[in-house]
């Protein structure tokens, strides 16, 4: 199963109905690992060394800074980025469906755009 770590400003809402609806999901909050505030490069850097993809809103910068780390060569785990206007109920659901369908290292070098299409 997938572990995933949610940025800063990721909707709570989801995270704690994946945590209700998968327990054993292994999700941790930016706030949890002592990066509340950290710039994206400091949170993509620590996500590759803990091999976790991260979940974000952030369209407009975090999937820029992961696309860069790939350019240089860095270990980038991944980035699944969920649209903001997406429903609760559905974000829930497909992220599930990708935290538990996903091999680890899938998403290595690449952004997943939700909604699933």
């Amino acid at each position: 199963m997938l572990r995933l770590l949610t940025d800063e400003n990721f909707n709570g809402v989801i995270t704690r109905g994946l945590r209700h609806r998968q327990p054993v999901l292994d999700i941790v909050r930016v706030q949890d690992v002592g990066l509340a505030a950290a710039k994206d490069p400091v949170i993509l850097e620590w996500a590759a060394d803990e091999g976790r993809a991260i979940v974000t809103h952030d369209a407009a910068t975090f999937s820029n800074h992961a696309y860069e780390r790939v350019a240089a060569g860095l270990p980038m785990p991944g980035v699944l980025e969920v649209g903001e206007h997406l429903p609760v109920g559905q974000a829930i659901e497909e992220l599930l469906i990708v935290a538990e369908c996903s091999r680890e290292g899938e998403w290595e070098g690449r952004v997943l755009y939700l909604p699933l299409r």
